[in-house]
């Protein structure tokens, strides 16, 4: 069984009580917004919706929408950070590839 640690709840100076969701997470100094972007695309953040487009109360057009936000080297982590090298890597992976597909015949 894993140990699981409790965080200490973080407490603005200041004021009294149990720490906001927020504070929680973000920790008891203050946070730019800089922070708040990083921290939210270093764990992925999801938007959905729903679009419906319709003339004269008939839906005629309806979709459901999905939207992934987060750091590419959470969706890619093999990736090597410099663009010229990782377009190397994959060209270096199709060819072969294709050498071994023309050899299979």
């Amino acid at each position: 069984m894993k140990a699981v640690r409790a965080r200490a709840p973080a407490v603005r100076p200041g004021r009294r009580g149990a720490a906001t969701p927020a504070e929680v997470v973000l920790g008891a100094e203050a946070a730019t917004l800089l922070d708040l972007v990083d921290n939210a695309l270093s764990k992925g953040v999801v938007l959905t919706g729903d679009l419906t487009i319709g003339l004269a109360d008939v839906d005629l057009v309806y979709a459901r929408l999905s939207l992934l936000l987060c750091a590419a080297d959470r969706v890619l982590p093999g990736e090597d950070p410099e663009p010229l090298l990782r377009r190397a890597q994959r060209h270096a992976a199709r060819v072969r590839a294709d050498r071994a597909a023309s050899r299979r015949g």
